[in-house]
């Protein structure tokens, strides 16, 4: 695909939802991935990206995948939470699909005594492969889900463990756990197959601030507890972090889940996937959140979002570590306009 010439946008003017950054040193191109709209000029479910030189203007998006052109695709709906990554040689876009005509159990109130007003469905993160950044992309399965195709999961991403194993981290989300969790199963080199047992980091109620914030007279987070957009980097004191949303103050509504949305982290001292994991304080509150970390040209460590949850723009943040701490130093305002 060729490269932009002309960058007519800034963030206000581009809807987006669950950004993705790759700063691509071989074009000097910001790469901004997000769902597929009709703003990329085809129309349809996939990925499209947004490029820029300088975070601040931006070139009218293109569509770097699309279900359409799949062989009959086990799902065809959503294309949430494109991720884009470099593994050995070429480029794997992962993004979560959903297939309404394939139900599954939705769970009982047991002891949350809380009644489920919505649907459950095969749910699950494809992985595809391009030898170019821009893609064409295709599924390496289009016919079925790499995760087990009971499990209803979302925003799976790349992690490569010290051993250089692959893993998916994603969330089993509420839907299905009613408490939220944050997993990851091992894959084959070839990233199209689980290659052994899942491990469970944590899950959305051990974040004791959610019981903290809530207003006075309320003796409990409202289960359930949301687990959303997990993201995984290696600080510099040698913790393992972990990127996560969730919403406080939340409540069931007839169309799913309400509340605050809000982008949070983890720290695994450890080093390992496996924990134990420590919950820190939100990054971002205001209906904030699915933000993951890149590293801009001029070597700033930059953490981008989306705010707020509908109707959403992405907000650009400049980030710091103190060992295993990671802070927020700067909001650019100059670059998202807010």
């Amino acid at each position: 695909m060729s490269e932009p010439t002309v960058f007519p946008l800034r963030l206000p003017d581009m809807p987006l939802h669950d950004p993705y950054v790759v700063a691509d040193a071989g074009t000097g191109l910001y790469h901004l991935f997000t769902s597929n709209l009709d703003l990329s000029g085809t129309p349809g479910t996939g990925t499209m990206a947004y490029r820029s030189r300088n975070l601040r203007d931006w070139s009218e998006p293109v569509p770097v995948f699309l279900t359409a052109d799949e062989a009959e695709p086990w799902a065809s709906h959503g294309a949430w939470a494109p991720e884009v990554h470099r593994w050995n040689g070429r480029w794997y876009l992962f993004t979560t699909l959903h297939n309404t005509d394939a139900p599954l159990p939705v769970p009982q109130p047991g002891e949350y005594g809380t009644p489920f007003p919505v649907a459950n469905y095969r749910r699950s993160t494809i992985v595809a492969v391009a030898d170019d950044l821009t893609g064409p992309y295709r599924m390496l399965r289009p016919g079925d889900p790499i995760l087990p195709a009971e499990l209803m999961t979302l925003d799976g991403t790349l992690y490569v463990d010290d051993a250089g194993k692959p893993w998916m981290v994603y969330a089993n989300e509420w839907l299905q756990r009613i408490d939220g969790t944050i997993e990851a199963f091992p894959l084959n080199d070839s990233l199209d197959a689980v290659a052994g047992d899942p491990v469970v980091l944590f899950r959305g109620s051990d974040a004791s601030w959610l019981t903290r914030e809530l207003p006075a007279g309320v003796p409990h987070q409202i289960a359930p507890y949301v687990t959303d957009g997990p993201q995984l980097y290696r600080a510099p004191g040698g913790a393992l972090v972990c990127l996560w949303s969730t919403y406080e103050k939340n409540r069931i509504t007839n169309g799913g889940i309400d509340g605050d949305y809000v982008q949070t982290w983890a720290v695994s001292p450890s080093g390992r996937l496996e924990g134990p994991w420590e919950q820190r304080e939100p990054l971002v509150r205001a209906d904030s959140g699915h933000g993951m970390l890149f590293t801009a040209f001029d070597g700033t460590l930059m953490l981008v979002l989306h705010r707020p949850f509908t109707n959403a723009r992405g907000k650009l943040y400049e980030m710091a570590w103190d060992g295993d701490e990671l802070a927020i130093t700067r909001h650019r305002t100059d670059l998202d306009g807010d």
